[in-house]
């Protein structure tokens, strides 16, 4: 049987590879050797070749070795001889195919071929970071590549549905014989594609079936610290870490199969609703390599259960789908049947602490008019309190448990939340309301998630969801009272007034070396841990990936080193780092993962740093872009002069303050300056120059380092007159 497999994806390979020569032969041809050639927005060049080969192909000619490459992995067809349990002239050729495919659109680009229409295309390293942190905490527990078009637009939409209830990123395009692709049933039937909603459009046809595994190869390297060129390390971590598999809806063609081999190397296996040849035995993938499923209903748990993914789907007695697949999902106005808060009403959301003698667990009330109440397209007042009660339940984890909210009311499809405290905006769609979801359902899911999440620390739930005008007023402004002691509590906290910061080793899942250090005045890089998020989750999981440190002797209070945090560093690093310093990017910094919101990097002619975040693409003073410095210091790596932080920690009074803090920054993004806000201005007044934030430059001044030292000295930033970096 898998002599039939191993032709397929022989002739596969051929016929990609074969695709490739002409293309590149016709692109040297008109446009040179020299002629440059790329992907947008990643450090990793073509990022298959630089993983497995260890080339930096930037123009035309550098191709080259990669095409006399795949030449070397080509095979004959096979002979009547017995294949089973050898796959290696398939496995050549899968990889062949990988190497010929991502040449292909990589040409694409370069001619205005790519992304295709509806399709995103080459997916960025600043996306692959985005998702980062869903990734290590478990949020996104896998990946599924969607190749070809169901039988009907049905069962394509109920395939994508049964994906996202469990969290799984869909990558869906590719097509059938007759040209019907996936993403054409999932247009029509009005399904929302996009990030946001795990569904990422890749492309038209199985050539374009690269770029997830590209994404996949650049896990590797970013989050694992593997290095170019290290191929069977590339390739052991996807299949260890990287949990992902295929499905094929539809005939499988030649291509198919090569496209298909390419992936078993990478360990990710395929399920396929058609009569296929099975290659059941394990070796290369954890379990089966290809199998088949005619069982629409069925195929997704197959292709789970083959690949070995670790779900858990949230079963929440709403009308309508959970999943964090819908967090991203927005309500349009024209979707909206109710919308609550925002500009259009007064709302707040409160959570507080009460004792479990007071509260009725699972107790659900809406005080006032329910949506079939209201007039569609219409604004209603909202006041959201949540009182819990717990043994182990205190008042700092307040604040957590009632920033998890967005999150909780946002995973159910037709609920669109954003903001938090009394800065929130709640809509409901048309099509939720239609299928029963009432505002009641608001507090079903609040009491379900918030015992599902922290079981540990709470016992009782209790919601009241307040809709008339005259409630809301006098709830919100008791709620207000309770927001103000809490910023006076929280804002007292410093390094020095406690004994115990907190590790972070989430995203030890794919980058083994990395420790973050969460202090009371420093954040998680990635933005989403603060210290009393990581207390919270102790309290929640002992044996978790947060665990307290007692700093123990203070070895250097400038630079922030404390001998128990040393040795915990080195202990939690695998015995990588040794030394630590909290409070300087010059000396033993902290290391990155790959998950940082910004990154710090220094310009030497500049005598400081510059700041560079995630969502900005352009380029910097320092020569590189995002996605290029990205490169440098993400798997774990200590690199003195850079860098990766939460965008918080640029208003924290401790932020580098060993090398010259706030006054070191000369240069960042003017979206940054925007988004960081009064508490920029207000620590610029701190540091006692009102006017600092102007003298940091940003793109709108320059982007290169000749303008930059130009304006530093027209502006006389603080910068010119301090000591030296180096």
């Amino acid at each position: 049987m898998s002599k039939i497999v191993a032709s397929a994806a022989i002739r596969g390979a051929r016929k990609i590879y074969s695709e490739a020569e002409s293309f590149l032969n016709k692109a040297v041809q008109e446009k040179g050797e020299n002629q440059s050639v790329g992907f947008p927005e990643t450090a990793f060049y073509l990022p298959m070749a630089y993983g497995l080969m260890g080339l930096e192909i930037k123009t035309l000619g550098e191709i080259k070795p990669v095409m006399e490459h795949i030449k070397t992995l080509l095979h004959d067809e096979p002979s009547e001889k017995v294949w089973l349990p050898y796959l290696g002239d398939t496995l050549d050729s899968g990889v062949a195919a990988l190497l010929g495919e991502e040449i292909i659109v990589a040409l694409r680009y370069l001619y205005g071929q790519e992304p295709q229409p509806d399709c995103i295309g080459f997916y960025t390293d600043t996306w692959m970071r985005t998702l980062g942190i869903q990734l290590v905490d478990g949020r996104m527990p896998g990946f599924c590549a969607i190749l070809g078009a169901a039988p009907n637009n049905k069962t394509a939409v109920n395939i994508v549905r049964e994906l996202q209830k469990r969290s799984i990123m869909c990558f869906v395009g590719s097509s059938t014989k007759d040209g019907r692709s996936i993403i054409d049933q999932l247009k029509e039937e009005g399904v929302e594609m996009g990030w946001e909603t795990y569904i990422a459009p890749y492309g038209r046809d199985t050539i374009t079936g690269i770029y997830p595994l590209n994404w996949a190869i650049r896990s590797a390297l970013t989050f694992g610290g593997h290095k170019k060129g290290e191929a069977l390390k590339c390739l052991k971590y996807c299949k260890d870490r990287v949990f992902a598999f295929g499905m094929v809806l539809g005939e499988l063609d030649d291509i198919k199969y090569a496209t298909g081999a390419g992936a078993i190397n990478m360990g990710f296996p395929i399920v396929a609703d058609t009569d296929i040849p099975e290659i059941r035995p394990t070796g290369i993938c954890t379990y089966e390599h290809l199998v088949k499923e005619f069982d629409h209903n069925k195929i997704v748990s197959t292709g789970i259960e083959i690949r070995g993914v670790k779900v858990k789907v949230s079963e929440i007695p709403i009308p309508v789908a959970y999943s964090p697949a819908f967090e991203g999902e927005t309500v349009r106005k024209e979707q909206m049947f109710i919308q609550f808060g925002g500009k259009y009403s007064t709302a707040f959301e409160l959570v507080v602490t009460r004792d479990l003698e007071s509260l009725e667990d699972n107790k659900i009330e809406v005080v006032g008019p329910e949506i079939d109440d209201a007039k569609e397209g219409s604004a209603m007042p909202l006041g959201v309190l949540v009182e819990v009660a717990g043994r182990k339940m205190q008042k700092d984890f307040e604040p957590i448990l009632e920033r998890q909210i967005h999150t909780m009311l946002n995973e159910a499809s037709g609920v669109f939340h954003m903001g938090q405290r009394d800065l929130c905006w709640l809509r409901i769609s048309k099509i939720a309301k239609n299928k029963g979801f009432k505002i009641k359902h608001l507090g079903v899911i609040l009491h379900a998630r918030l015992h599902d999440v922290f079981s540990a620390i709470v016992d009782k739930v209790q919601v009241t969801i307040y809709t008339k005008q005259e409630d809301v007023d006098k709830y919100h402004t008791e709620a207000k009272k309770i927001y103000e002691e809490r910023d006076a509590r929280t804002a007292g906290m410093t390094d020095e007034s406690t004994d115990t910061f907190y590790t972070c080793i989430l995203c030890q899942t794919f980058a083994p070396s990395h420790v973050c250090i969460v202090k009371p005045e420093r954040l998680g890089l990635c933005g989403a841990y603060s210290w009393l998020d990581c207390k919270a989750a102790y309290e929640l999981n002992p044996r978790g990936a947060n665990q307290p440190i007692k700093k123990g002797e203070c070895l250097d209070t400038v630079r922030g080193e404390w001998s128990g945090v040393n040795d915990i560093v080195y202990q939690k690093s695998n015995k990588t780092i040794e030394r630590f310093h909290g409070y300087s990017i010059m000396t033993f910094p902290e290391t990155s993962c790959g998950c940082f919101e910004c990154i710090i990097a220094m310009i030497p002619e500049a005598n400081g740093f510059m700041v560079v975040n995630r969502e900005y693409s352009g380029m910097t003073p320092c020569g590189m872009a995002f996605s290029t410095l990205a490169g440098t210091i993400g798997g774990g790596n200590q690199t003195p002069g850079f860098m990766g932080v939460g965008k918080l920690y640029l208003v924290s009074k401790k932020f580098i303050s060993a090398d010259g803090g706030l006054k070191r920054i000369v240069w960042m993004p003017k979206e940054l300056k925007e988004l960081l806000g009064d508490k920029l201005k207000k620590r610029c007044e701190e540091e006692g120059d009102t006017d600092l934030i102007n003298k940091i430059a940003d793109e709108t001044i320059t982007s290169d380092t000749v303008g930059l030292l130009e304006h530093l000295q027209k502006v006389n930033h603080p910068v010119l007159s301090m000591p030296p970096l180096m």
